[in-house]
């Protein structure tokens, strides 16, 4: 296969998991923002946890791929 296109499929994939990790990352410090008398001591683990999601997902949407 071309080098190219190895590039644009690499590329993609990377982008379409940060969506989805942004996704997720950031339905999750919803749920644990609205739902802290459950949780419990657990809140601050969920949210920190949510917020390592977020941060990821960032990263994986910004960075470019090496050429």
């Amino acid at each position: 296969m071309s080098e190219e296109g190895d590039t644009f499929w690499v590329s993609l994939s990377e982008k379409l998991l940060g969506v989805v990790v942004v996704a997720i990352g950031a339905l999750m410090l919803y749920l644990t923002a609205t739902s802290t008398n459950v949780l419990g001591a657990f809140s601050l683990f969920f949210g920190i946890i949510s917020l390592i999601m977020l941060i990821i997902g960032l990263f994986l949407l910004l960075v470019r791929p090496p050429q």
